[in-house]
């Protein structure tokens, strides 16, 4: 009987210090991991969010940017981390194209997480070399389609958005194609400024966007499902391709079973922190939108997206390279 009750009265202490743990919520330093290197989006959005929350939790939030892997390793420092809500993981759409990629990851892209809220979705920028014969979507269309030789794609990677946006070109139009993975944007956009490949998928934010306004680079189609108020010239991809829809994702994970009440606690401050104006702002004028979905909605949407790449990863073929 005391045995019982010595034990009834250990489960209680550890109940109350557990709730008074997540009342005093962040009570030391965020360890917010990035799954990209410094400059990039990823990164970007993980400062403006991290500096907010520092402000608002009176508690440094400290980035480490681990892109290995195309945010492998950031993902399975923060699966394998307490659920304590002092690891975060800003991640991006290659944590979902991982999965689709590669069986053997020792975490799954969803059930190993909490996820907390996505910052913002941003589409694609379908660019060619101004030598290209197509001047327009449906011009491009139709010489990928008639091409006796794959056309040749390029991307920052193996597993990037811009690399599955062309595989996804070749499914829905049966086209042929050649992939060249680059190691980031910056060397895949010099090789397309110098005519070494053929066209890309490349992010709408920092240097693509800004070449071809300089007219160094040919913009001829979005790959979000509408037109974007900061590109409103350039179609769709889905007006000449119904359903062709490639919107990259960035969001805030933490490792699963993180106590709801943290959990909630973290979206409401970084739904908050998104409709800033200085942060919303930034967003829109890099062409991408602020989203700031509940916990459920986000594990949702990654739940779909895993499925949607798995889907094209099968019907296209492609690799690991």
């Amino acid at each position: 009987m005391m045995a019982r009750f010595v034990l009834g009265l250990t489960l209680i202490a550890a109940i109350k210090s557990a709730a008074l743990a997540q009342q005093d919520y962040p009570s030391r330093p965020i360890r917010m991991i990035v799954s990209a290197s410094q400059g990039g989006t990823t990164d970007l959005l993980a400062r403006l969010i991290g500096a907010r929350l520092s402000e608002v939790f009176r508690q440094p939030v400290v980035l480490e940017n681990k892109p290995s892997g195309f945010g492998v390793l950031a993902a399975e420092l923060t699966a394998a981390s307490a659920a304590d809500g002092y690891t975060l993981l800003a991640c991006w759409h290659t944590h979902t194209i991982n999965a689709a990629m590669n069986s053997q990851l020792s975490y799954h892209p969803v059930e190993s997480f909490t996820p907390i809220t996505q910052f913002t979705s941003a589409g694609l920028l379908l660019v060619v070399n101004p030598a290209a014969p197509a001047r327009n979507l449906r011009e491009f269309i139709e010489w990928a389609r008639s091409s006796k030789v794959p056309l040749q794609f390029g991307s920052a990677g193996t597993g990037s958005g811009g690399h599955l946006a062309g595989e996804l070109l070749k499914v829905m139009t049966g086209a042929m194609g050649q992939h060249i993975p680059y190691k980031g944007t910056g060397p895949a956009m010099t090789d397309l400024l110098a005519g070494r490949y053929d066209f890309s998928f490349a992010a709408l934010q920092g240097a693509p966007p800004n070449l071809a306004r300089a007219g160094k680079l040919r913009a001829l189609a979005v790959t979000t499902a509408r037109r974007l108020a900061v590109w409103p010239d350039l179609p769709a991809m889905a007006e000449e391709l119904p359903g062709f829809e490639v919107t990259g994702w960035y969001g805030l994970l933490a490792p699963a079973k993180l106590p709801t009440p943290i959990a909630r606690r973290l979206h409401d401050e970084v739904r908050k922190a998104l409709a800033l104006p200085e942060i919303r702002d930034r967003i829109l004028a890099d062409g991408a939108e602020p989203v700031g979905n509940t916990p459920e909605e986000f594990r949702q949407y990654l739940l779909a997206d895993v499925a949607k790449w798995t889907r094209v990863v099968k019907a296209s073929g492609a690799k690991l390279e």
